[in-house]
């Protein structure tokens, strides 16, 4: 088995930044798991010697990615019949795997995403172009509407702040005040796609689509980074209300744009 260097003893001692986002695995726990890539159904006491740490620490490891589902633990049964003695000294326990365990390796979607979207970006058809935005927002809106509860666009725009915060991806919602005519907003304090929509603000419209899909009313994104804005604010109108049509001074492209802001500008 390969040994790795030592690592601090407890979880506690990573740092806030070693937080993984969704589906990610702690770089504190990254050895531990390509150990359990390439041996089989090793006990903690294996690991601990490999890893260069207590059983203690291993122990925390493991049960923290048994929560996030990353690692399955099977009891080694005692001697049945016809069974050999369980040998003097082996775990009563091991660890494997499980499938999202096996998944979580190498992550190369953000260049994957890049190559893509250029894709889309050179259809010669400007109607063609609109029309793989708009599927593309949909598809997003079907991905994450399982996450989305709610009857009212409320609630609704609530579960996908919520959503998108638990991706990471700070941001904040400020209700509709009835009767003062003023639109509920969706702020977002980051970027979800930095690298695409420096390049390209045609992601600005999926984005948009995608929210409009999920709350099930009209949004406008009223103001953007990309226009010197400190933040990315989406304005949303209430079900059936058509008053956030989108204009020019929204800080989106059009899926077909031809301006300076699909080739480049300044953060």
């Amino acid at each position: 088995m390969t040994r790795h260097p030592a690592q601090p003893d407890s979880a506690a001692a990573a740092p806030v930044a070693d937080a993984p986002a969704a589906g990610a695995v702690r770089r504190s726990d990254a050895a531990l798991v390509e150990l359990l890539r390439a041996e089989i159904a090793p006990g903690v006491g294996e690991l601990a010697e490999c890893l260069g740490v207590t059983a203690t620490a291993v122990r925390q490891r493991l049960e923290r990615l048994m929560r996030d589902g990353v690692v399955a633990r099977e009891v080694v049964r005692g001697a049945g019949e016809g069974q050999s003695a369980r040998p003097r000294g082996r775990p009563a326990f091991v660890y494997r795997l499980t499938e999202k365990g096996r998944r979580a390796g190498g992550d190369n979607f953000r260049d994957l995403a890049m190559v893509l979207w250029r894709e889309v970006r050179s259809v010669a058809s400007p109607d063609v172009r609109r029309g793989l935005v708009s599927r593309i927002g949909a598809a997003m809106a079907e991905l994450y509407r399982p996450h989305i509860a709610g009857a009212t666009v409320a609630e609704r725009l609530d579960g996908a702040a919520g959503l998108l915060r638990s991706r990471d991806i700070a941001c904040s919602v400020t209700p509709a005040e009835a009767g003062s005519g003023r639109l509920a907003v969706l702020t977002s304090h980051v970027c979800p796609y930095p690298d695409l929509a420096e390049e390209d603000r045609g992601i600005c419209s999926a984005e948009r689509l995608m929210l409009q899909e999920l709350v099930g009313a009209g949004v406008r994104l009223a103001s953007c980074r990309l226009d010197g804005a400190d933040t990315c604010r989406f304005e949303v109108a209430a079900a059936g209300c058509d008053g956030v049509a989108e204009s020019p001074r929204s800080g989106e492209m059009p899926p077909d744009g031809d301006g300076p802001a699909s080739r480049g500008h300044a953060p």
